[in-house]
């Protein structure tokens, strides 16, 4: 499905695309996992399935200091343990999980409305 947003901030990330096991980020196509923020993108963010997600992997978002988290976990919506969800929340970010695809639609609307977005972006 193509995405494409334009605001008029060209330093800005955007998702131009997405399809099964791939997603294109500006001008790149990647096809392992990514961590993407309007000003920093991430490429070969660790987990390449959800079962591989631990909190380790979440210090790389963190480090972004976002206000809200989407974590996109691939095809399908998964919840991961609870202790990678404290580790934001207790931070104050904000976490929505939902399948890679709604992650990519809902990064762009909340950047292109300025938010501090980051979208974690579980590619298989």
């Amino acid at each position: 499905m193509k995405m494409i947003l334009e605001n008029g901030d060209v330093k800005a990330y955007r998702i131009k695309s997405y399809e099964p096991g791939r997603v294109t980020i500006n001008e790149w196509v990647l096809e392992t996992s990514a961590v993407v923020a309007p000003d920093k993108l991430l490429r070969g963010w660790p987990p390449r399935h959800f079962e591989e997600l631990e909190p380790m992997h979440i210090d790389a978002i963190i480090e972004l200091a976002p206000e809200i988290v989407l974590l996109g976990t691939g095809p399908q919506q998964h919840f991961p343990p609870r202790n990678i969800m404290l580790s934001l929340l207790e931070r104050g970010i904000g976490l929505e999980i939902m399948d890679t695809p709604s992650a990519c639609r809902t990064y762009n609307i909340l950047m292109s409305e300025g938010r501090r977005v980051v979208a974690a972006l579980i590619i298989c």
